[in-house]
């Protein structure tokens, strides 16, 4: 009875923890509103709020609204402000006063020119895209690519570049009419909504000045590493350039089955956290690698060299980042260790002695039974010997892993892992 109870009970925390959490009830918009995919996802990270249980999707942004989501995102809504206040229509009345500030500080959304902050103007269209363009990293844009919207002749001249930027992004909207950018019209709440969302996603493309106070931690992995930071923030985890992780074979593999330009999968079989606790890659990231080169072995006992280079991972909720390493080795390639080239060795080595004493008895025997003792002496190392010659001469070894087997790879770039 109580291994039924008991059993029970675990199914129920199983079922607890398989109900996945639902997305916010919000009355005034549907499963099938255009921008209800968005729209929860800002309401479910405290991004975007309700009120009474009711979003606007077609209510107008106001500037201190985008402000306010704005800094939600960049985890920058804690963010200590140094700054004095200049603006004439702002008090420290207003609820806002601190993010006003904030936006101020970090050079998210300015001020006018007349001094003033005008925190409830409505946000147009090209506006927001602005502040999207000036917080992303930096890049030659093709202007070209706004010939493809009917109305690119409506984008003001300071706002070509802009959308150039934000589209090669994917930092966009362009709706109800995929053609259309409408640049001058005013940002409702459900455009702003996929902005936002759209941003979060790509927090990658992000400024590191924009985002929320970091803090250097470390990986233990090998002494052996030539770097061992970790840079951390509310967004994301940068792990630098020369950092050495441990990944596993996700299938055995034999590199006399492979060939340049083959598909390898590596996974993290556990979570891969700092010394400080912070995790950085979650068990069950995958490491997809591309095989460069593959050295098979030759004589005089050179073993196979197989040199894959991982290109991106995939973390278990899908999302696919950057990521550049290499085998940790001298020439970044993966090949059996001295302990196998030696078992190959010891193993030429014993069976040439086997050989060498059953030649030796043998030979001895023959003419004269009562020298066993003589050929086994002759014979034993001088079958050690040819063995050890063959061994050394022979071709080396081929690279063979087991599926769930570890090897070192050495970050080539800084990998930026969003959370």
């Amino acid at each position: 009875m109580k291994k039924f109870v008991s059993g029970l009970m675990a199914l129920c925390l199983l079922a607890l923890n398989a109900v996945p959490v639902l997305a916010a009830s919000i009355a005034d918009v549907g499963s099938n509103y255009w921008a209800s995919k968005e729209i929860n996802i800002v309401v479910d990270n405290s991004i975007m709020s309700l009120s009474g249980n009711r979003f606007n999707p077609e209510g107008s942004m106001t500037r201190v609204e985008f402000v306010n989501a704005l800094l939600k995102v960049l985890s920058n809504e804690n963010l200590n402000v140094n700054i004095t206040n200049k603006f004439s229509d702002v008090t420290a009345a207003n609820p806002n006063y601190d993010n006003i500030l904030r936006s101020q500080q970090l050079g998210l959304v300015y001020g006018y020119p007349d001094g003033t902050f005008q925190p409830n103007r409505i946000v147009l269209r090209s506006e927001a895209q602005s502040v999207i363009s000036h917080i992303t990293k930096d890049m030659n844009a093709d202007k070209s690519i706004l010939n493809q919207f009917k109305d690119a002749s409506a984008i003001p001249a300071w706002a070509k570049n802009v959308y150039a930027k934000t589209i090669n992004y994917g930092i966009y909207v362009n709706y109800p009419d995929s053609r259309e950018l409408r640049p001058n019209d005013n940002l409702s709440r459900a455009e702003a909504a996929v902005l936002l969302a759209r941003l979060k996603a790509k927090l990658d493309l992000v400024k590191q000045e924009y985002i929320g106070t970091t803090r250097i931690e470390h990986l233990d992995v090998t002494r052996k590493a030539p770097n061992n930071q970790v840079k951390i923030n509310n967004i994301q985890s940068v792990v630098e350039q020369g950092n050495v992780l441990v990944v596993a074979f996700e299938d055995k593999f034999k590199s006399e089955d492979h060939k340049a330009g083959d598909i390898v999968t590596f996974v993290a079989k556990e979570d891969i956290c700092t010394e400080e606790g912070s995790l950085v890659i979650p068990a069950g990231t995958k490491f997809i690698a591309k095989i460069n080169n593959i050295k098979h072995q030759k004589k005089f006992n050179k073993n196979a060299r197989v040199y894959p280079q991982l290109c991106k991972i995939i973390l278990p909720n899908g999302k696919e980042l950057a990521f550049n390493a290499k085998p940790f080795s001298k020439d970044y390639s993966l090949k059996e260790g001295p302990w196998m080239t030696a078992g190959k060795l010891l193993l030429c080595t014993a069976g040439g002695s086997a050989v060498g004493i059953g030649a030796g008895v043998g030979f001895a025997f023959i003419p004269d039974p009562t020298k066993i003792g003589t050929g086994i002496a002759i014979g034993a190392p001088v079958g050690a010997a040819v063995g050890l010659i063959t061994g050394l001469v022979t071709p080396g070894l081929k690279y063979h892993a087991k599926a769930g087997e570890n090897i070192y790879v050495i970050l080539l770039d800084d990998a930026v892992v969003s959370k």
